[in-house]
């Protein structure tokens, strides 16, 4: 089914219409683990925000690690924000938890875009002159690569008129079409939006924003308590791709591409905040030891295996053993390696 919707073409095929009905169907259960699960989703939430913040941000080239984040947002002192990457890992947590706490407040409109970018760059002192307003100079989509090299993604909007109607164009779209299933509808409004790049700099990170800001307006209250922006940074390489993929095509790009990614991208997440509820259920078979080391690590993510061992007083080779069994049964994730490894809960 090959349908033009706003600017694009999207084809609803079965495999995709059977992602969204599974998303959907996702509901009942979340209204159940949300009477539930009060205590247990705090935590979800703080640890899916350090986890978002981290991930979104070095998507566009930071090179703080979640617990360096964590770290940070624990003792911001916003007076002495002088690294680039903490300023811009401060605006992009003020933003998220703006949406996170008022996002029925925040109405689509120009002026709350503006907004929003002007918040997320506040500490950016590179960013200063050009915050809360659309670009001045064109400026086109690059991705950082590993080696520290850039490469070219896709061309944008032009600035000036053309992406002024652009913005008006795709804010009006969105009020007016009452027609399209919301998902499509977040997908391609964080699509479009990325693609017309109207701002001269933070427009990635915005977008996944965006993203979250929709997905929440539209019922979906769940994407709070985990990260979509991590799923998006393990699959980077497949994001470019995907992004270069369909804007190769514009104008009137057909963004089935796209449409299968985010929702992949959404299921993933879905099922692993399900997961982290089957697990909590299993949890009271586990013995006492390991139910410490569980509730030590969800109070403490980034934790270290001696810092676990110190405070627990528990034998290290024990820790270790534990961790490893954990790690097996998906209950934690090790990130790094030797004496920089850390773990988080799944």
């Amino acid at each position: 089914m090959d349908e033009h919707v706003h600017t694009v073409r999207v084809t609803l095929g079965w495999a995709l219409l059977g992602i969204v009905s599974k998303l959907d169907r996702f509901d009942a259960s979340w209204s159940a683990i949300e009477r539930r699960e009060g205590q247990t989703l705090k935590q979800l939430k703080a640890i899916a925000t350090v986890r978002s913040v981290g991930a979104s941000t070095r998507i566009e080239g930071s090179r703080m690690s979640d617990e360096e984040v964590d770290v940070l947002l624990r003792n911001t002192d916003i007076s002495k924000l002088e690294d680039r990457d903490a300023q811009e890992v401060v605006g992009y947590f003020q933003v998220l938890d703006l949406i996170s706490e008022s996002y029925a407040d925040i109405d689509i409109t120009e002026n709350s875009l503006k907004g929003l970018h002007n918040q997320l760059l506040r500490f950016s002192d590179k960013d200063h002159w050009h915050r809360g307003n659309y670009k001045q100079h064109s400026n086109a989509v690059e991705a950082s690569l590993p080696d520290g090299t850039r490469q070219l993604i896709f061309q944008t909007t032009e600035p000036g008129f053309a992406t002024d109607d652009a913005m008006r164009e795709l804010v009006a779209w969105y009020h007016y079409d009452h027609a399209t299933h919301p998902l499509v509808k977040c997908a391609l409004f964080a699509y479009d939006f990325v693609s017309i790049h109207p701002f001269q700099d933070g427009n990635g990170r915005l977008s996944r924003l965006l993203a979250t800001l929709l997905l929440l307006r539209h019922g979906y209250v769940w994407i709070q308590y985990v990260s979509l922006e991590h799923e998006i940074e393990s699959r980077k390489t497949e994001y470019y791709r995907v992004l270069q993929q369909c804007q190769s095509q514009r104008p009137g790009e057909n963004i089935s591409t796209w449409l299968a990614f985010f929702f992949d991208a959404l299921l993933n997440v879905q099922q692993q905040l399900l997961h982290k509820f089957t697990a909590s259920e299993t949890e009271t078979q586990r013995s006492p030891r390991e139910k410490a080391v569980l509730a030590f690590i969800r109070n403490h993510p980034g934790c270290q295996s001696g810092q676990i061992a110190d405070k627990l007083a528990i034998p290290a080779p024990t820790v270790k053993r534990i961790l490893a069994e954990l790690a097996v049964n998906k209950l934690v994730e090790k990130q790094g390696s030797g004496r920089a490894t850390v773990y988080y809960l799944v």
